[in-house]
């Protein structure tokens, strides 16, 4: 009789929970939107329709995106995987997806959700299988079957980049109240330009609005929980495509009704303010953990709503790889106030040269100046070299031009911030220290986060050590880089030789005779490493024969999409000595193959910089 009871109990209790009802999930998306909202304390913004919803909604403080462009941040988003850890940083970029695991929108169908998705995807990430219910611009919460919960993302293109420095433009803001960050030159191009951002975030304010009428006409506001957030930070140069708090930070506003209020964080109140940290890696697990399922433990992320919320983490991270045809390697820590940046390429500029950034004014203005000597120190620092670490204080320095990293007061916060990101990096296994043709051809079909994860085809702490050496400047490290070049991982000896070249302007010369010999190297990356080395610091008899390899590795039917964008690279760095190979230059095949069609535009862009730059002279045979 007691088990007979206890049985009825058991299942009255599980047909209970079946039936409690579950909440809808509404994403309202912007595109290159920092937190530049008047609820975020900036009185020149004009969001009426955020203000609203943060009025009844909680807002947070501090929230990343992990990476500061669209399709990196967007692979991070969906997969619940750091984007360094998949091999999916790159923009853009194209890898296969791990074994056994799933997006969010297909652990939320398998929980019983219609998942539409209008309209953005831009993932750098093969997709496994089908994804979403629907995915177009006509996809819609209202196509679901009756009764059955959804999950709906739109996403509004309002504030796109492109969008700020469309030309005519009616102003609504007025470029003489605009507040002008302390990187930037204080001039009417730049005003305009941040004037005209303003008017984009006013637009895409607007769109979120119509969405929310639209939701409360239904009679579905209080049945749905509401996120409003951005893909990344504010589209302006120096913001987008760099991993300061100022190209991550978005902003972030949930909305969760009272009917679901045991979902509600213990901080959530009405017009509240949260100071947890969370980032895009966090919103697979947090949206499992509000549809009642417990998040996949190899989620990388942490729940920061819903029945299985995990403790606050005390850091959050960020990154940027390879931007269109430009080469980076940066990481990113912040505990909230504090911002640590580890710049593993302190030789590449932060102004690299990317053609879809200087369609805009401010980039343009921004480097002539430059170039007439007519900047400051802090206004400079986009078109320098970079340090090989920075530390920023977002309490007294909110535009991160103060770098503390040398700072005697600051190490013990310096130290802290460096050994999160290291042991993150350790964590997570960051496949982005890699070349991008060396992990591609590690994986070998596999994806590169898999491969990882095999024993022996990605020796982690070795190659983390070396890059760590290789990047810190330090001329006490040359020995130990020298020896790194006869490691028996390729990954290693690349950091190595970069390690040695990165020293070479400062008056560290370089072991020619050892990296004459790995101008045949097995790895692709490592000769080019080596080769654009010797061009630039070698004899003129070895500066010709490693321009002569740069040259040949170029050549994309014959080497692959990633072997010559390195090369071509390095052909542009190298510089003046590369003119008298001009022929050879413009005989190089602006087409071949590669893995995705994604891959295809960087090579002619490259290779039309350098004919600019190098035209052959008439009759000149290559």
């Amino acid at each position: 009789m007691k088990v007979s009871l206890l049985l009825f109990l058991a299942i009255a209790l599980t047909a209970r929970a079946a039936d409690a009802p579950r909440p809808n999930i509404l994403w309202l998306v912007n595109e290159d939107h920092g937190p530049h909202v008047s609820v975020y304390g900036d009185p020149f913004a004009t969001t009426p329709n955020f203000d609203a919803l943060a009025a009844k909604g909680l807002r947070y403080k501090r929230a990343w995106s992990n990476a500061p462009v669209c399709a990196p941040a967007r692979t991070t988003l969906i997969c619940g995987l750091h984007a360094i850890s998949t091999g999916g940083e790159h923009m853009r970029s194209m890898v296969p997806f791990p074994a056994g695991k799933k997006l969010y929108p297909q652990l939320l169908r398998d929980a019983g959700y219609y998942c539409s998705n209008n309209a953005k995807e831009d993932y750098n990430l093969a997709k496994p299988g089908e994804v979403w219910n629907e995915s177009s611009k006509k996809a819609h919460w209202k196509n679901r079957p009756a009764g059955v919960p959804f999950m709906a993302v739109f996403n509004s293109e309002k504030s796109h980049e492109s969008q700020l420095r469309k030309r005519p433009h009616k102003a609504v803001h007025d470029p003489a109240k605009v507040r002008v960050p302390a990187y930037h030159p204080d001039t009417p191009e730049v005003r305009q330009d941040w004037a005209q951002y303003y008017d984009t975030v006013t637009a895409a304010d607007a769109d979120a609005g119509a969405r929310l009428r639209e939701l409360e006409a239904a009679g579905l506001a209080e049945e749905t929980i509401i996120f409003y957030f951005a893909d990344h930070g504010s589209g302006m140069p120096g913001n987008k495509r760099w991993p300061l708090n100022r190209g991550l930070q978005m902003p972030l506003i949930v909305y969760i009704p009272e009917k679901f209020q045991e979902l509600r964080p213990p901080e959530y109140q009405a017009g509240g303010v949260s100071d947890r940290l969370v980032s895009f890696v966090d919103f697979a697990p947090t949206l499992c953990s509000l549809a009642g399922v417990q998040p996949p433990d190899w989620l990388q992320g942490h729940a920061f709503l819903g029945k299985h919320t995990a403790a606050p983490q005390p850091f959050i991270y960020g990154y940027r790889g390879r931007m269109d045809e430009r080469q980076d390697c940066v990481r990113s820590v912040t505990d909230g106030r504090y911002v640590y940046v580890r710049n593993f390429r302190p030789d590449k500029i932060q102004g690299q040269h990317i053609n879809f950034m200087w369609q805009t004014p401010t980039t343009r203005v921004w480097e002539a100046m430059f170039k007439a000597g007519k900047l400051d120190e802090a206004q400079s620092a986009f078109w320098k070299a970079k340090a090989p670490e920075e530390l920023y204080d977002l309490e007294n320095d909110r535009d991160e031009v103060k770098n503390l990293a040398a700072s005697p007061e600051h190490l013990a916060t310096l130290e802290k911030l460096r050994v999160a990101l290291r042991e993150n990096e350790a964590r997570i296994l960051d496949v982005g220290l890699l070349p991008e043709g060396d992990m591609h051809r590690r994986s070998a079909g596999k994806s590169p986060y898999d491969m990882a994860r095999e024993p022996g085809k990605f020796p982690f702490a070795r190659i983390y050590e070396i890059a760590e050496l290789a990047s810190n400047l330090k001329p006490e490290a040359s020995p130990q880089l020298a020896e790194a070049l006869h490691d028996s991982d390729a990954g290693v000896r690349y950091w190595a030789v970069l390690g040695l070249h990165m020293r070479a302007p400062s008056g560290q010369k370089p072991p020619h005779p050892e990296l004459a010999k790995l101008l045949d190297d097995p790895e692709p990356d490592v000769r080019i490493a080596a080769a654009q080395t010797l061009a630039e610091f070698g004899s003129e008899s070895v500066s010709r024969r490693a321009l002569e390899r740069l040259v040949s590795l170029a050549n994309w039917k014959q080497n692959g999409v990633f072997t010559a964008m390195a090369a071509l690279n390095a052909l542009g760095a190298v510089g003046d000595k590369t003119a008298p190979f001009a022929a050879q230059i413009h005989a190089l095949p602006a087409d071949g193959p590669a893995p995705d069609p994604r891959f295809k535009g960087y090579i002619p862009r490259l290779l039309e910089e350098l004919r600019e730059r190098f035209p052959a002279k008439a009759g000149e045979k290559p």
